[in-house]
């Protein structure tokens, strides 16, 4: 009776750490560190900007699970000193189910705090959302300032190649908020902030995708992000490659946060193995 209950228990635990394994994969990669920014100037911890963030953090946390976008306001500038409150928005990538949107936000709120300590304004993007607060009101002000770029080290002087890359972006800058296209071997995606306007999101992606061009010539992948817009493409096989298959990456900081976030996974893991062992003892 011991033999057929621990049998049973151990297949309840393969099944159960199956679909967590496949799930975790998806959270997984949405969660993929690309950059952050933060502001040099840092906050009094016993100041009302501290309280006024916590509840802005919060509500973005909270908002993820019901739209792939949103932005809020927590505070007021009326009282003294000036710059007490907080602006921020969160942006998932539209093709994210609410639940990966929501654990994405929630990775990026929880490194911030990792990346960013004690900043008055900071920007957080991971492969699936973007996260971004402030001090000072940025919110629907256009802005197409590039703050991040990587370009594969591999390269290709197929001129083949290279119109299908270009017929990919051409079709890529028609659309608006989010758009995918793909042309032979090449794929590619853009992604406006739920904000925007179709011209203004329109005016963001073609800068955006000169950039690609400009900056990153032959490679076989490269993604440009602006303040308000980003865009990628990539050959097949290229995508999911290594930092060291590009350049211009905060990969340092990409690692510390990747090292602590798989620490915490694997802690997961173990309780919910103990959890199931404990149960079948």
């Amino acid at each position: 009776m011991f033999l057929m209950k621990l049998r049973m228990s151990c297949l309840l635990l393969y099944w159960t750490l199956l679909l967590l394994a496949c799930t975790t994969k998806q959270s997984a990669e949405a969660a993929s560190f690309i950059y952050a920014g933060c502001s040099p100037n840092k906050y009094d911890p016993i100041t009302a900007f501290q309280n006024h963030l916590n509840s802005l953090l919060t509500s973005l946390v909270s908002g993820a699970s019901l739209a792939s976008y949103n932005s809020y306001t927590s505070g007021d500038d009326s009282g003294s000193p000036p710059g007490m409150a907080a602006y921020g928005l969160y942006q998932c990538r539209n093709d994210l189910s609410a639940g990966d949107c929501s654990a994405c936000v929630q990775s990026a709120v929880s490194q911030l705090g990792l990346v960013c300590p004690g900043s008055f304004a900071a920007s957080l993007q991971l492969d699936g959302c973007f996260v971004r607060y402030s001090n000072e009101d940025f919110l629907g002000k256009p802005d197409t300032t590039m703050v991040y770029r990587k370009c594969s080290t591999v390269t290709s002087g197929d001129e083949a190649f290279f119109q299908r890359r270009d017929d990919v972006l051409a079709d890529l800058q028609n659309g608006v908020s989010f758009r995918v296209s793909s042309s032979g071997t090449v794929q590619g995606v853009v992604q406006c902030l739920g904000d925007l306007n179709g011209a203004d999101c329109s005016a963001c992606l073609s800068q955006a995708v000169g950039q690609l061009k400009n900056a990153c010539g032959s490679a076989l992948a490269a993604d440009v992000y602006l303040a308000q817009c980003y865009a990628r493409y990539w050959a097949s096989g290229h995508y999911f490659h290594t930092s060291a298959d590009y350049t211009d990456g905060d990969d340092d900081i990409g690692r510390i946060v990747a090292i602590i976030v798989g620490i915490l996974a694997g802690l997961a893991l173990v309780v919910v193995f103990l959890s199931f062992l404990k149960r079948a003892c």
